[in-house]
């Protein structure tokens, strides 16, 4: 009777944490007249999804026993709160407790070493798989496939690609996007000419970074109507940046403009960014000014933005305005930062 007691509670607290209800999910852990690892997995639980992750690694800390539940639910709240340094180095300290880690788990931190660029853990990671025989299919595979092409690893990532049966949607994006980004555009075009799932607005965005990326403006352009008329995607505002940096690049900074005008949703940093870079390159100091005041009007400006603008001011020999938007700088306190790189030494 105290074990179906115990399991009726954790049902009722985790009930509770599913619907956000903290506040009875805590009363029903408080008044539990014994707990087991399920009902501290439950209170880690509600400190994630409570972004107090802090807490719940004292609650983690605190535990007499874990499963892979507790892991799992600790390296899911620090990706969360994107520290994902803490969160690999709690996975290695899972399998150097000696806990087989699961498919959940490979994904989160696969995931981690993609945003980190972490490829030796990542490889590291892989013969882990290779060794336990593990499938390299499904979620699995893709987040290999991604981690491999975040970090640069094409031709591993094609490996994976190729070593996958039947591929999800989500897997020839992955592949297309990681093809277009790193420059292999022809190789992207043609992987999407032989996809055998139905295109979605990511593998959209794959194939006009890769169109983009290698200047093929009126094949985007096509592109992008066939997206919309053809297979009934409704464009979102990184589909226009894609455009707008495909105009941008080539000089047509005019039509990229008016692009970014008749968009219809209000435009972003990134894409006012983009039309103050392709000023710079290919000349145009009114449509930069107009680019520059929608970018202050949007968020407060880095010393980026400042310093691209003094430079185009200067190509035009506009000294005063020179002048002025450096003491702007002065003004507000903001110094033209240091460029940092860092490498990856002994994982």
């Amino acid at each position: 009777m105290r074990e179906k007691s115990t399991v009726t509670w954790n049902a009722m607290a985790v009930a509770y944490n599913r619907c956000g209800d903290f506040e009875s999910a805590d009363r029903i852990l408080s008044q539990m007249p014994e707990k087991n690892v399920a009902s501290w997995n439950s209170l880690i639980t509600r400190h994630v999804r409570l972004g107090d992750v802090a807490t719940a690694k004292k609650v983690f800390d605190t535990m007499l026993e874990r499963d892979s539940v507790s892991w799992n639910s600790m390296i899911a709240g620090y990706i969360i709160m994107k520290d994902y340094k803490s969160a690999i180095d709690l996975f290695k300290k899972m399998l150097a407790n000696e806990f087989v880690p699961t498919e959940l788990t490979m994904v989160s931190v696969l995931g981690a070493c993609a945003e980190t660029g972490s490829l030796e853990i990542g490889l590291d990671i892989h013969n882990y798989l290779k060794g336990r025989n593990f499938a390299i299919k499904g979620f699995v595979g893709n987040a290999l496939l991604d981690m491999f092409a975040k970090c640069g690893n094409i031709k591993l990532a094609w490996q994976i690609f190729d070593e996958m049966g039947a591929k999800h949607v989500s897997c020839w994006n992955s592949m297309i996007v990681a093809l277009a980004v790193h420059g292999y555009c022809d190789e992207a075009l043609d992987l999407f000419s032989k996809m055998d799932q139905k295109p979605n607005r990511v593998t959209f965005l794959g194939v006009l970074l890769a169109y983009s990326h290698k200047g093929l403006v009126e094949e985007g352009r096509e592109f992008f109507r066939r997206m919309l008329e053809e297979y009934k995607i409704k464009p979102d505002i990184k589909h226009y940046g894609c455009m707008v940096d495909m105009l941008s690049r080539m000089g047509l900074v005019d039509e990229a403009y008016k692009m970014i005008k008749s968009m219809p949703m209000k435009a972003n940093s990134v894409i006012w960014k983009t039309l103050l870079g392709a000023c710079k390159v290919h000349g145009g100091v009114e449509l930069a000014e107009e680019a520059f005041r929608e970018l202050c009007a949007i968020e407060p400006l880095c010393d980026d933005d400042y310093v691209l603008m003094s430079n185009i001011y200067a190509e035009a020999e506009r000294w005063d305005d020179v002048e002025r938007l450096r003491c702007g700088m002065i003004g507000q306190c903001i110094s033209k930062q240091v460029g940092l790189s860092q490498i990856e030494l002994n994982s």
